[in-house]
């Protein structure tokens, strides 16, 4: 979209929005439901819940209400935070699931609170004790292929600990992380592998992320090449597409270095 937020303003929207929700009475161990695509405001979101020593619990964007359902109600959810096209669905799930105090929406929509309504706040925060080697800070859900999907129970230290071992992966000479790097926001920030590697790395080292909310070849290809991106994170499919698509030879990708693939296997063609 062409928006941009400094570290200065994400730090301030995390403090305002952390506010706002404890002055809805959001506390210590409430479950935040983030049913989101690839914005901005996902990271704004996540790390308020953790500020209050909350729990989030990531959606993925594409499930039904009654997918939905099962995971705000497995997890305990009582906070739902989605986008006006999904709000029919967050309701309907909200609904099945019981328990949800509140739906806010990014912008605005008939029957949710705009989430802007919490950056209206004073800034004042709760005093909280977080113990980051017992206390959750996020349940993500696998994805159900021996039966219904649970929740992945992980603490504070467990992302802050995956974070320095991803910081301290070694690629060789010249290819460390540095804070000027800008990494295309890609993979789903609801799953492990994007929320770790892009949502809370890049910015950790002072990086730059260019989200988007869905895969479109051409529209990653031009920011790749307009960024210079020397890091891409992606799966299989988007390798396989970037091998073989046409699209490809009419963007100098010559700023690449290292393409990390993850979430299943990669084929010895393309590895």
């Amino acid at each position: 979209t062409g928006r941009t937020i400094t570290f200065g303003q994400l730090a301030g929207a995390i403090r305002l929005a952390a506010s706002g929700l404890a002055k809805r009475g959001f506390k210590k161990g409430d479950v935040f439901a983030i049913y989101l695509p690839n914005l901005p405001e996902y990271a704004v979101a996540f790390h308020a819940v953790a500020t209050l020593g909350g729990i989030n619990t990531t959606v993925n964007p594409l499930y039904t209400a009654h997918e939905l359902a099962h995971q705000l109600t497995d997890s305990g959810a009582s906070f739902v935070l989605t986008i006006p096209m999904f709000l029919d669905v967050a309701k309907a799930a909200a609904a099945e699931a019981g328990g949800i105090k509140e739906i806010f929406v990014l912008g605005e929509a008939e029957g949710a609170t705009p989430f802007a309504d919490l950056l209206k706040s004073d800034g004042q925060l709760p005093s909280v004790e977080i113990d980051p080697y017992e206390d959750l800070v996020v349940l993500p859900y696998s994805s159900g292929t021996t039966g219904l999907p649970k929740g992945v129970m992980l603490t504070h230290h467990n992302l802050v600990s995956n974070i320095s071992q991803c910081e301290n992966m070694q690629f060789g000479p010249g290819l460390e992380l540095v804070s000027d790097d800008v990494v295309l926001g890609l993979l789903p920030f609801f799953h492990i592998y994007g929320m770790q590697v892009l949502m809370n790395l890049y910015p950790s080292i002072g990086g730059t992320v260019v989200t988007l909310p869905r895969f479109d070849l051409e529209a990653s290809l031009k920011l790749i090449q307009e960024y210079r991106m020397r890091r891409l994170y992606f799966v299989p499919p988007i390798v396989l597409a970037l091998a073989k698509h046409p699209l490809v030879d009419q963007y100098d990708l010559s700023s690449v270095e290292v393409i990390l693939s993850g979430a299943a296997p990669l084929g010895a063609d393309l590895a």
